[in-house]
């Protein structure tokens, strides 16, 4: 290298050394630390005129919540829920080791701490800017200052207060004063605020009885009181709380708060189950639950309507309220005889009628009581329609202009073949249903049919239509359970429903197959929000030809079917009656030009977990059929709502063979002749129209001098068909239901194939 590159070389050198030291030069370490010091100085400076500029405030407005007002459509008072439901207790009422189970569930170190956690509250303020949702971290100091003073919305400046606020609230309080404060105003679920309502409402008991293991749960439950509920968790749920439940536990061993044996002999303490708030006693609590549960369908939280200031005016008209309760007083409750039956005592009755013009609930009946029998009658889904599914198979039939297997179109003149237990023809799932008292119609319309509710001509209708296509039109009409299978055996109403499900069915069929989405809300009414309700009346489900096609059809099954008890010279009307397997249920779904009502009744258990049981023998009549009890509270009710009757008639569109002369009442000759073994059905030689399937007659005996016979026991009834193969032993369980009046009924179904039949009048 020349002397000339050795003196390039060194200048090169010379500046990235000048270059190197400037930069390292700028950032000295005395320098950083000057400026962290300064950012720190200059942060703690803007905390502190934050601190006092910042006023511990007012208790806020959900920490002296307010009522709700209920109102009938008149706007006259229905109830007012309370003020909310919470009784502020002291500290010295709370036992000390659930104190501290819910310091162990939410901050064990709160005896020690200032009443921030400085680091949860940093995170909880990065994630809230960097928009990763809602994270905790807070002190139990924190969560009392945000449920007392401040709001739940999750914001940096609703956090930087709370983070003030708390230092303040923890200098000025004690931590007895806090801790009381955080379990009073916490959210517990089922309407509970503060320790002493969630004691009650969980337990049955006072705050100051609660034991280490049910105050280990309610902790738990703080963290998502609705998930945690334990009646009404999912398994997921269930397990979820179970685990937190440990946890807590787990921390107060660790702590020193609790005994590692005693640890070890708790069980997991499983709460009562829900009951009603008082002030809903009566069809009130019902009212409230119906309309509590559409206003959250519109997207109203549980906790918002808890938290009160809401005026919600229900579509409940305050006469046909009363005039209903009143049928199912008159029709029902005055005959039975709940204290000294077995029977009687498992009645339950609801019912629910709908405006078809406009979709309002005009009256509903959930139920002896809400404070007696807390599930809601009328919007039930445990129990099956049975044979008020019967006219959804017609319209999806006239709907889809389908056919027979011979190829004729399917209407109110069709002729089907009635046998009993007859085969279906074209399905790949083998079905032979039975009918009422295994009687052979032969040769029989479907206006006939219907009138009779023949279970073989529906079954066989259900395959011609194609399942799929009868699954459609019911969910095209209203119906809710999505998951029933598309199997011949739905004719007999297979699936869940309630009676509210149902009203809408044939409300949209009463309003010429406009959708009728029924509704029990005209109004919710709150200072902060507003709630706009959907429209009850919706597109045309289906065409208005067959919706009156069908209800052409129902007006014979009132005049001279099943339904006949429904009938009277005082207004025109349309129906179809249903009784599921072993008469476990009853129904009578019926309509007026101006008014449809469901009614059903329903057999459950009064034993510990309840349970579906049967009917037959209510009030000592034999079978309950959906053409007794349900089809006269309908026509008591509707007599009254209508004000001793109406001159309306159906506006009918019908399709050019559906009108059938009304015809005599059937007297079918079987080649077997069935037994009766129940005293109140008819000699084989005078049949009633009944109900359908293999059930005795539709209306109760007359009032006789004679002490009833007891009716039958389980397994002496008639099957429907052993499953769908229709063997001539159907069990009452599983093979297919009983009827009172058969003489080849198993217990099991042990004769049964395929898949299981039902009978479903």
């Amino acid at each position: 290298m020349g002397r000339a590159e050795a003196r390039q070389a060194r200048q090169r050198g010379t500046r990235r050394a000048k270059k190197a030291g400037g930069i390292r030069g700028f950032f000295t370490l005395k320098r950083l630390l000057g400026t962290f010091l300064g950012l720190c100085l200059l942060a703690m400076g803007a905390f502190v005129v934050i601190y006092f500029l910042v006023p511990v405030p007012k208790a806020n407005a959900q920490a002296e919540m307010q009522s709700n007002v209920y109102k009938y459509s008149d706007g006259t008072v229905l109830a007012r829920t309370g003020e909310i439901n919470r009784e502020i207790v002291g500290l010295e009422k709370v036992p000390k080791d659930v104190q501290r189970a819910f310091v162990a569930a939410e901050n064990k170190s709160f005896y020690k701490d200032s009443g921030v956690d400085i680091k949860g509250t940093t995170r909880g303020l990065v994630n809230t800017v960097s928009g990763k949702g809602k994270q905790g971290g807070s002190t139990i100091t924190q969560q009392y200052v945000k449920n007392y003073y401040l709001n739940q919305d999750q914001t940096v400046t609703r956090k930087l207060k709370e983070l003030v606020i708390s230092l303040k609230v923890d200098q000025q309080m004690s931590k007895s004063d806090i801790l009381a404060g955080y379990m009073n105003t916490s959210y517990y679920g089922r309407g509970a605020y503060g320790i002493q309502a969630a004691a009650q409402a969980y337990y049955g008991v006072d705050a100051a009885k609660l034991n280490v293991a049910q105050g280990a749960y309610l902790a738990a439950l703080l963290q998502a009181p609705n998930q945690y509920d334990w009646t009404l968790a999912s398994e997921t749920g269930r397990k979820l709380v179970t685990e937190r439940w440990n946890y807590v536990l787990d921390n107060m061993v660790e702590e020193n708060w609790l005994g590692g044996t005693e640890r070890a002999g708790l069980k997991f303490p499983v709460p009562q189950k829900p009951k009603p708030a008082p002030g809903t006693e009566g069809q009130a609590g019902y009212l409230i639950d119906a309309a509590n549960s559409e206003l959250e369908r519109q997207g109203v939280t549980k906790e918002e309507i808890d938290a009160g200031g809401w005026t919600i005016t229900l579509s409940v008209d305050k006469k046909r309220q009363k005039e209903l309760v009143g049928a199912v007083d008159k029709q029902l409750e005055s005959k039975l005889d709940r204290k000294k039956s077995k029977v009687d005592a498992t009645v339950q009755a609801g019912a629910t009628s709908v405006d078809p013009k406009t979709g309002a609930v005009v009256a509903l009946y959930g139920g002896v009581g809400a404070t007696e029998h807390w599930i809601n009658n009328a919007t039930r889904t445990d129990y099956q329609p049975a044979s008020t599914f019967k006219p959804v198979v017609l319209a999806s039939a006239l709907e889809n202009r389908s056919k027979t297997q011979d190829g004729d179109r399917i209407g109110l003149k069709t002729v089907y073949d009635g046998t009993s237990k007859r085969p279906v023809v074209g399905s790949d799932t083998p079905f032979a249903p039975q009918n009422e008292d295994d009687v052979d119609y032969g040769d029989i319309t479907v206006q006939e049919a219907a009138n009779d509710s023949v279970n073989s001509v529906f079954a066989q209708m259900v395959v011609d239509v194609g399942p799929p296509e009868v699954k459609k039109t019911a969910l095209d009409l209203g119906m809710r359970d999505k998951n029933f299978p598309e199997r011949p055996a739905i004719t007999l109403g297979t699936m869940q429903a309630s009676t509210w499900d149902m009203a809408g069915v044939y409300a949209t069929l009463d309003n010429h197959g406009e959708k009728v989405t029924p509704s029990i809300l005209k109004s919710a009414e709150h200072k902060d929000r507003d709630v706009e309700l959907p429209e009850r009346i919706g597109d045309q489900a289906i065409s208005r030809e067959s919706a009156d096609t069908v209800t052409s059809a129902l007006t014979g099954v009132v005049k001279n079917g099943t339904a006949h008890e429904a009938n009277t010279d005082a207004y025109e009307a349309a129906g179809k009656t249903g009784t599921s397997e072993n008469n476990k249920s009853a129904w009578f779904a019926g309509y007026t030009p101006e008014l449809t009502t469901v009614v059903a009744l329903f057999g459950e258990s009064t034993k510990e977990g309840g349970g579906q049981v049967t009917l037959t023998g209510t009030a000592n009549s034999g079978r309950a059929n959906g053409g007794g009890f349900p089809a006269r509270i309908w026509a008591d009710y509707t007599l009254g709502a209508l004000g001793g009757g109406s001159d309306a008639s159906f506006d009918l569109e019908v399709a050019e063979d559906a009108y059938v002369p009304p015809p005599p009442p059937p007297d079918p000759t079987p080649s077997d002749e069935p037994t009766n073994d129940d005293p109140s059905s008819p000699p084989p030689d005078q049949p009633d129209p009944g109900d359908t399937g293999s059930s005795p007659p539709a209306s109760e005996p007359p009032p006789s001098s004679e002490p009833p016979a007891p009716p039958p026991e389980p397994g002496a009834d008639g099957g429907v068909g052993g499953g769908d193969t229709g063997g001539t032993d159907g069990g009452t369980d599983n093979g297919g239901a009983g009827s009172a009046g058969g003489s080849n009924g198993g217990t099991n179904g042990s004769n049964g194939g395929g898949e299981r039949s039902q009978f479903a009048p």
